[in-house]
């Protein structure tokens, strides 16, 4: 399993707010290519990738033009790269409109139309569109270095949570509205939508799923950290232990909140993401009926450069005679 929980970014959201509220904003830009994408079940298809330098789309295949959008946080600015070529423009623009404007015009030399709709979504209280946001903003590129941080250690975790689930589960990635990176499981088990929720948030409850994940935190609830839930949500949940020490279940937000503050004082991050997403599992499986064969052991790392076959095969084994058994 990692060891990069050596990393231990300091996460203070008044001062990280206005970045992670302009990025929130310019990232949808790009992203909204993701909606004339096939749907993927729980909107897999429009995450957007984790880099070691910030965030990226997915390739788009358009019959004119590939491309991709990589949002470089660490170096302040936008790489379009495509199968005409590549160019650049930068993060740092006066406001939400001049960087949208600066993009089409930039996507545009590369063949690259304009994305289809230009809302702002799931930003409370945002103009409509990129055209409206004239609010000025600052680039602060140290603030986004946190971010980068701080994102890239919650995905090593969930990553490997992810590895041995043997359902449904889309790449873990940043949903650019609510801008909360996520791991979801997905069970295949019908469910009823909450009815008057915008059409995304239906086509998320057709199935039962549970989703464990990392978000900066808001101007409502102003506290960085992973939180989980369950879909449909079982009672019980507020008797239960998560696996690391200072997770706690909140009912009114309908949410396992693990602070961000707490994961740091852990003597491994990593491990503990991991142990706080079991915990959840394991809340699905005793509370929600979810079958316990779904996620297969957890092995160290499969190394599978140095690991003799006949290990992997004595392993592959194991699991196969636990799952027999219970039959």
């Amino acid at each position: 399993m990692s060891q990069r929980g050596t990393a231990r970014p300091d996460l203070d959201y008044e001062q990280l707010a206005p970045t992670v509220d302009y990025v929130n904003r310019v990232v949808q830009v790009a992203g909204k290519y993701t909606l004339d994408e096939p749907f993927e079940v729980g909107w897999g298809n429009v995450v957007l990738d984790v880099t070691p330098r910030g965030l990226s789309t997915r390739t788009f295949r358009h019959p004119e033009v590939a491309f991709r959008v990589h949002y470089r946080l660490l170096d302040g600015d936008v790489l379009i790269e495509s199968d005409r070529g590549t160019r650049t423009l930068s993060l740092r623009h006066e406001s939400v409109a001049s960087f949208y404007r600066a993009f089409c015009g930039t996507a545009a030399g590369l063949g690259i139309g304009p994305p289809n709709s230009s809302l702002i979504c799931e930003i409370p209280g945002s103009p409509p569109a990129f055209e409206d946001d004239r609010v000025p903003r600052d680039w602060d590129a140290d603030a986004a270095r946190l971010m980068n941080t701080a994102v890239n250690l919650a995905a090593d975790g969930l990553e490997t949570w992810q590895a041995p689930y043997l359902g449904h589960r889309p790449r873990v990635g940043v949903m650019w509205g609510g801008f909360d990176l996520s791991a979801t499981r997905w069970r295949p088990q019908r469910t009823t939508p909450t009815p008057g929720r915008p059409a995304f948030q239906q086509n998320a409850e057709l199935h039962a799923y549970l989703s464990v994940g990392f978000s900066f935190g808001s101007s409502r609830s102003p506290h960085p950290g992973m939180y989980a839930y369950l879909w449909p949500q079982p009672d019980g949940l507020g008797s239960r232990a998560w696996g690391v020490e200072g997770a706690a279940w909140h009912p009114d937000a309908g949410l396992v909140q693990l602070p961000w503050p707490a994961l740091m004082r852990t003597p491994d991050p990593v491990r503990s993401v991991v142990a706080f997403g079991d915990a959840v599992q394991a809340a699905a499986v005793d509370l929600a009926g979810w079958p316990d064969d779904l996620v297969c052991p957890r092995v160290d790392g499969w190394y599978m450069s140095r690991t003799p076959t006949a290990e992997v095969q004595r392993l592959e084994q194991e699991w196969h005679e636990h799952v027999h058994a219970r039959d």
